[in-house]
């Protein structure tokens, strides 16, 4: 049996405002235009040939995986509040996203220059672990 819709006709979103819905569907078409423009990248450019190809191939893969990342978060603490959206729910999702993208953007570029080693990529995650949990902390 399906859930009880209301005016709108939308069945279990209902309790999603309209901005909400469309912030998702706005961050994830976003992601879907980049990670089009990192699928161009990747089978035109040769990260060896052209080195600024393999820097701004980084920099699409670490914004695509953010955009990708920001709806994510948002609907996974919008369904852990019990479909409630509080202030600061979507400043948190975005904080995260950007986290998402600046560790996956070092990560590509330190792979493409031969420096990505288990210690560094273990320090840059704690690093963005203690940044977070210091911002995230309820007041």
């Amino acid at each position: 049996m399906s859930a009880p819709s209301g005016p709108s006709g939308l069945g279990r979103l209902d309790g999603m405002e309209l901005r909400d819905r469309l912030g998702n569907l706005g961050a994830f078409g976003a992601a879907i235009v980049v990670w089009l423009l990192v699928a161009l990248i990747v089978t035109t450019r040769d990260p060896q040939l052209d080195p600024a190809a393999g820097i701004v191939g980084a920099a699409f893969i670490g914004l695509a995986l953010g955009l990708t990342s920001i709806p994510l978060f948002w609907l996974a603490v919008f369904a852990h509040h019990r479909r409630v959206a509080y202030r600061g729910d979507w400043l948190r999702a975005v904080r995260r996203g950007a986290w998402i993208a600046v560790v996956a953007a070092v990560f590509v570029a330190l792979r493409l220059q031969g420096a990505f080693q288990l210690p560094i990529a273990l320090f840059v995650l704690t690093m963005v672990l203690i940044a977070e949990a210091t911002l995230s902390v309820e007041r």
